[in-house]
């Protein structure tokens, strides 16, 4: 493994003035986004990976925390939200291979993700014990991780990643996403005004979804494109057993999801306990939707940090 420093903000091929976020802001995100953090790769199997790190302020404890962004996402749909952990812990966001500013692979799969993670706690000095946050597709990697160096932690926080009933599955089947597609837009603004989230849902915070939004394009041969290889969040992983290795935690974990989740109802919640165990705290967050970050930030801050407290003291 090798590692290198960048100093630019995102991709080299995006302006700065197309990342400013136009939409009125509250103070707390102004706050946040200052926080600049450090944009550095560290190389896995031949593929660059790209995360940030957060470690203007010495950690308290020496631990660290591991933020994993779901599907099509990468690692700044993070940035308002690591900063509010900076000041107790030392704080990183992975961009997964295929997503982000990540290399792409000709295959994937949660195990080469698992060593991602895996790269950038070590390459980020994360320390002993570090916490795992993941959303989503990025839960689904956090069970992975956890099911295999489990040990190696002090927890896993899963944000809304179903794993649900085979009684649910047949009575509310869900249709993988196509992903393939990618589209290309003839400018930035163009691409901009196609951003979604997926699954689809209002946001009541504009400028969180305008801030990722221009976050997530990048400059292809003129065009602009969608900043993730469709083949890196295709079908393939439902093909894997998540079931199983949410089952086979290693470490303490908790599933945290949002109470008009559109993935992770309170049946799949319920269910989902059942595999952690009675041990695991079960956490909705009130007027959320999947996007639990975007709807509730300052919840979801709020609770992850009890999550983590809660763990230390009781180490």
């Amino acid at each position: 493994m090798t590692s290198e420093s960048a100093t630019l903000e995102l991709c080299l091929s995006v302006p700065a003035e197309y990342l400013q976020v136009r939409a009125p802001t509250p103070e707390w995100f102004r706050w946040a986004i200052a926080q600049r953090p450090e944009s550095r790769w560290v190389t896995v199997d031949s593929c660059p990976i790209h995360y940030l790190l957060w470690a203007e302020d010495k950690p308290l404890r020496g631990r660290g925390v591991l933020f994993v962004h779901g599907g099509g996402a990468h690692a700044y749909w993070w940035a308002f939200i690591a900063p509010y952990f900076m000041r107790h812990y030392r704080v990183a966001a992975i961009d997964l291979s295929g997503m982000g500013d990540s290399g792409r692979r000709s295959s994937y799969g949660s195990e080469i993700r698992a060593a991602e993670m895996r790269a950038v706690i070590a390459d980020a000095g994360l320390g002993q014990n570090p916490f795992v946050v993941g959303h989503s597709f990025g839960g689904f990697m956090t069970m992975k991780f956890a099911s295999e160096f489990g040990d190696t932690l002090g927890g896993a926080v899963i944000v809304d990643s179903p794993i649900r009933s085979p009684e649910e599955e047949v009575q509310h089947p869900l249709a993988p996403p196509n992903w393939g597609n990618k589209k290309i837009y003839p400018s930035f603004e163009a691409g901009l005004a196609r951003f979604r989230l997926m699954p689809p849902q209002p946001c009541d915070n504009d400028f969180l979804v305008e801030y990722i939004g221009r976050r997530s394009l990048m400059q292809v041969e003129g065009h602009w494109t969608w900043k993730f290889d469709g083949a890196a969040i295709g079908a393939r992983r439902f093909g894997e057993p998540f079931r199983e290795y949410l089952q086979d935690v290693r470490c303490r974990a908790a599933l945290l999801f949002g109470e008009k989740s559109a993935l992770v109802s309170r049946q799949t919640a319920r269910y989902m306990s059942q595999l952690m165990g009675p041990r695991a705290p079960i956490v909705e967050v009130p007027e959320a939707q999947h996007h639990v970050m975007l709807d509730q930030p300052l919840a979801f801050v709020a609770a992850v940090r009890m999550l983590l407290e809660n763990w230390i003291r009781n180490e």
